[in-house]
């Protein structure tokens, strides 16, 4: 076991890569609670200012495979040290801005910075730590990183009070600009013998294919999915209204809730990260009983009679809802399983767009629909616009039990030819056999 415990630079490159995440994800959030002051600065409604929102999800889940094969080509060092730069340059932007276009390009460039921490970092942890590791330090990664949603809350909201728009985002924009001298110094790539070949169009498309006709890649691409989006859309945009105007429950406390979506990603991490660490055979069967109770925490939520839950089962779903992060780490698992090394960042990128994406049309299917139901009353309204949520889950499970049997079927087809297999599976009646296997869609 000596040889599978990493040394203490592993772990201190790690930790620089993990707060520059931290920054990535305070800033992400970081239009939360400026949101009403956003309003008055660029004089636009509530519509205009969903766009912020749309734009950087957009942009987060389009840069997901570039930035893995940016990683696969640069290594992380490089990746991370222009994502702290240009996050850092897009909140200096943000705190300058005095018209809505140039308040858009500045959350585009914080976006893009955004976009390409987490596969950098999921692949800085796969190169310096055992496969047997790699699922709790990635969760430990993701529940830190959830530390920076704390931060944009109400410390932000202080900062905001006491020094006003410009001086704050000035300050943080300053601080992460300078962070980029650390983690150009201190986050180090491990060394591997990977040929370089031909970096052409052709070729880097070749490389993304091949990561996605990879089964267990499938696979995580919809796990994620399915996994991720619901926490997302709520905490990014509709949440809050949800509550209040939704559910009937009061700012103050909605507040309180929402806080919830952030508290249980960082402990469940963790404790998810472990369970699906020692025991890999579990993981898919993680996967599908949180799926399960998913659906039936929308089910009680949206069918409540009157359409009022008691504070006691919204705040029970909602940490439902929070564990979805965690659980999402089984996704990046699954690629470090079935994948070679010099792949890892790029089938990375693409189980991770798989969520984002989620997100994304997420939250603009919501504000759609409750633009369509504008003339129901709010309750009504938002119960309809969260059964798109409900729809886009049950999708999301349908491919990923049927990318689960494939992934499976892989397995079983390795080990019967003696290969080395990243998880000794048992064999089930709905498992597909050879002869039964579909073709690949």
């Amino acid at each position: 076991m000596a040889a599978d415990r990493p040394g203490s630079r592993a772990w201190w490159i790690w930790g620089a890569a993990v707060v520059a995440y931290l920054a990535a994800v305070f800033h992400r959030g970081s239009l939360g609670v400026a949101g009403p002051t956003a309003l008055e600065r660029f004089d636009v409604g509530p519509a205009a200012l969903s766009a912020f929102t749309v734009l950087q999800v957009g942009i987060y889940a389009a840069m997901q495979i570039p930035t893995g094969l940016l990683v696969d080509r640069f290594g992380s060092r490089k990746v991370i040290t222009a994502a702290v730069l240009l996050l850092g340059t897009g909140q200096v932007l943000f705190a300058v801005a005095a018209t809505y276009p140039m308040g858009l390009l500045a959350r585009a460039v914080l976006g893009t910075g955004d976009a390409l921490m987490w596969v950098s970092i999921l692949r800085l942890v796969a190169t310096h730590f055992s496969p047997r590791r790699y699922a709790l330090v990635a969760t430990i990664s993701s529940g830190l990183g959830a530390l920076g949603g704390v931060a944009a809350t109400f410390p932000l909201a202080a900062a905001l009070r006491s020094m006003g728009w410009t001086a704050t985002f000035l300050l943080v924009g300053a601080l992460t600009l300078g962070y980029a001298a650390i983690t150009g110094a201190v986050v180090r790539d491990r060394a591997m013998s990977v040929p370089v070949g031909d970096r052409g169009a052709a070729a880097l498309l070749g490389q993304v294919t091949a990561a996605w006709s990879v089964p267990g890649t499938r696979l995580a691409f919809w796990v994620h999915f399915a996994t991720l989006f619901a926490s997302g859309a709520l905490t990014l945009l509709w949440g809050f209204p949800y509550l209040v105007a939704g559910l009937g429950v009061p700012a103050a406390t909605a507040s309180v809730l929402l806080s919830v979506l952030i508290v249980g990603q960082v402990v469940g991490g963790p404790v998810v990260g472990a369970l699906i660490g020692s025991r890999p055979q579990c993981r898919m069967w993680i996967v599908v009983g949180y799926l399960a109770t998913n659906a039936l925490s929308w089910s009680v939520l949206l069918a409540w009679p009157g359409g009022r839950p008691p504070l006691g089962v919204i705040g029970v779903a909602f940490l439902v809802f929070a564990l979805g992060g965690p659980v999402s780490a089984v996704a990046f698992a699954l690629v470090r399983d079935f994948n070679p090394v010099q792949q890892v960042g790029t089938a990375t990128g693409v189980a991770n767009a798989g969520g984002h994406t989620a997100t994304a049309l997420g939250v603009l299917s919501v504000g759609v629909v409750l633009e369509l139901a504008s003339g129901l009353p709010a309750g009504q309204a938002y119960r309809v616009a969260m059964l798109v949520l409900v729809a886009m889950l049950l999708f999301a499970a349908h491919r990923t039990l049927v990318w689960w049997r494939r992934a499976r079927a892989v397995v079983f087809d390795a080990a019967a030819r003696g290969d080395e297999v990243p998880v000794v599976l048992r064999r089930h009646r709905w498992d597909l056999t050879p002869a039964r296997e579909p073709a690949r869609v």
